[in-house]
């Protein structure tokens, strides 16, 4: 837990848990209802649909990831929901509509990374007590910066993100079928990267120009 109190760790929690739980349901959430709108009304019937964080929890993407990665004071954050599932044959214009799907988890982080900066924007004028203000501002940013941490890391071009999927729906049907065979190995892909360094590499920059455009009113 490196040099945190018990207090830090009890206002880390507090300021960042319900952006992360929220950023990673929503994003699921996003998934599921563009599926049902196009054709796909597999995540309906199985009651992923709902806003309910109870119903997207993974143990271990939603709870231990983010919580490990918080108590270690990790630069990186991230974490998962349980996938919901999409039939992708059951789209009208399977590769159209597997981009729109697809595009729609990262469009959803996008969305609520700007409710965030409104938010943060809101508390900073109304918010008389400091104390209070200062809390709320600081879960604001953590739901900017979770936010577009998730929309830039789900649009790499790396199959089973969504920008893979988003790049197989673009290119030639060869190219497609090349991707669907990496796919089985895109975590392991992800992971390597993560572990020699290069995955923050591609994120912190584009990240924090991003964050900086939000919130450049602070300055």
């Amino acid at each position: 837990m490196g040099d945190l109190s018990l207090e830090e760790i009890i206002y880390k929690f507090a300021v960042w848990a319900l952006p992360v739980l929220y950023a990673i349901t929503l994003h699921e959430v996003a998934h599921g209802w563009v599926a049902n709108k196009l054709g796909d009304t597999t995540a309906k019937m199985l009651g992923r649909l709902s806003l309910n964080p109870l119903k997207h929890i993974d143990p271990i993407g939603t709870v231990l990831v983010p919580v490990m990665l918080l108590l270690i004071n990790s630069p990186f954050l991230f974490g998962w929901a349980k996938p919901v599932p999409v039939n992708f044959r059951n789209l009208k214009n399977y590769r159209r509509d597997m981009m729109i799907v697809a595009a729609a988890g990262p469009t959803a982080n996008l969305l609520m990374a700007l409710g965030w900066a409104f938010l943060l924007w809101l508390f900073y004028l109304v918010i008389p007590d400091p104390n209070v203000q200062s809390g709320l501002m600081q879960m604001s940013i953590a739901g900017i910066l979770i936010n577009l941490i998730l929309m830039v890391f789900n649009l790499l071009p790396i199959p089973p993100l969504d920008g893979g999927r988003v790049l197989s729906g673009l290119t030639s049907a060869r190219i497609s079928q090349a991707l669907d065979r990496i796919e089985p190995y895109g975590m392991f892909i992800i992971l390597g990267l993560l572990v020699i360094g290069v995955l923050p590499m591609i994120l912190n920059p584009v990240v924090g120009s991003l964050f900086g455009l939000l919130t450049a009113w602070l300055n």
